[in-house]
């Protein structure tokens, strides 16, 4: 195989990847879903009852749940919409990264300055991604209305 056969090949594969997307019925599992377990930890972190791997699956499904929502289509997918969906990834990601810049910074000086120093100050993958998924979402909603 020549050089261009490859670069070609390896292109139209990434292409393919860039494109991927769920089905517009999906979007309705990916709210249940979140809705779920964020009305679950809510009532865990109340009753105080909050069994640590059970907090971790339903963290990782409210993750799951918001990527099922970003990944739909549109029952009207155009190239506007894909255009909107492109730039709100794109500001999630910039959000995503100050995000994690800045919160280890305010962690420190809340916990540090307002409140007594805490062993347990920690800044985990959670909440980057979270953050990343919920900001794209809003984004993309408001873009879409505002088109």
């Amino acid at each position: 195989m020549n050089t261009n056969k490859i670069m070609d090949c390896e292109r139209s594969k990434i292409e393919r990847w860039s494109r991927f997307q769920l089905s517009n019925s999906w979007k309705t599992i990916g709210v249940l879903i979140s809705v779920l377990c964020f009305v679950t930890l809510m009532v865990m972190k109340i009753s105080g009852v909050e069994p640590s791997w059970i907090n971790d699956v339903l963290k990782r499904a409210l993750i799951v749940g918001f990527l099922i929502i970003s990944l739909s289509k549109e029952k009207d997918e155009d190239e506007m919409i894909a255009s909107l969906r492109a730039k709100s990834y794109a500001l999630a990601f910039i959000f995503g990264v100050l995000y994690s810049l800045v919160q280890p910074a305010v962690d420190y000086v809340v916990h540090n300055y307002i409140y007594e120093a805490s062993e347990n100050n920690t800044f985990s993958y959670f909440q980057v991604l979270w953050f990343m998924l919920l900001v794209q979402i809003m984004f993309f909603e408001v873009l879409k209305r505002n088109r």
